[in-house]
């Protein structure tokens, strides 16, 4: 295990949030590219769309290392968390798709998600809508509460997602990122997700002293769990 200190060197709080940023402006570009090439599309597996990821990540970004597998769910699969493992669906006409990316660029990572809706089907793409003004309206509650925990910002979501037609469908609702690989922090992983377990201060330094830079998760699910959708990207303090 590494020793606490040791995954991270110790980088000026300005230089640390502006290689974040470029990184993620870096992923949205890599969002553009994939929109672009017309890569979601009906009738095509989610394992293709994410191996072409990768290819076009590699050719037009440099981008080789990824910190967490790229994840495209589709249809009944947008139900799943990270962690879940279900089966390769094929994409179909009237589907919601998710795609979930964490390009690591100059040892930064980069972590982004964001929700296509194919068809027509009025309570899909209000779904796909409320993804971003959601993320907006938890941003603004993690801005206007200097003292929020990881626990109390999960439990936000929560209450807005439901307050909002939906459930909250992650099991949390975001975590830690920084320097490749942020996942090898030592100690207790609860402290570095955004949670029901992480009862910490958001704010409080890291161990290291340094500022801790956040990344927010909204994964909503319809009430009766046959969609879902993801939008993710950096929660930077206002």
């Amino acid at each position: 295990m590494l020793q606490p200190g040791k995954w991270r060197r110790r980088v000026h709080p300005d230089t640390r949030l502006a290689a974040l940023l470029a990184a993620e402006a870096k992923a949205m570009a890599l969002f553009d590219a994939i929109e672009a090439a017309g890569l979601i599309a009906p009738g095509r597996s989610e394992r293709a769309v994410e191996k072409e990821i990768y290819a076009l990540a590699e050719r037009s970004f440099g981008v080789t290392k990824h910190w967490h597998k790229r994840i495209v769910r589709s249809g009944p699969n947008t139900l799943c968390t990270a962690s879940d493992n279900p089966p390769v669906r094929e994409i179909a006409e009237d589907d919601l798709v998710f795609i979930d990316l964490g390009p690591v660029f100059d040892e930064w990572e980069a972590d982004v998600g964001r929700t296509y809706a194919l068809g027509t089907a009025p309570e899909k793409r209000r779904l796909g809508a409320d993804l971003e003004r959601i993320f907006e309206t938890v941003k603004q509650h993690f801005d206007a509460t200097p003292d929020v925990t990881g626990a109390d910002l999960y439990g936000y979501a929560q209450r807005i997602a439901e307050a909002n037609g939906w459930l909250f469908g992650g099991d949390i609702a975001g975590h830690l990122v920084g320097e490749f690989p942020h996942a090898r922090i030592p100690g207790d992983k609860d402290l570095y997700r955004i949670s029901p377990k992480n009862p910490s201060r958001m704010r409080d330094p890291d161990e290291l002293g340094q500022e801790k830079h956040w990344i927010l998760e909204i994964h909503l699910v319809d009430r009766d769990r046959t969609y879902g959708g993801f939008y993710e990207r950096l929660l930077v303090p206002a």
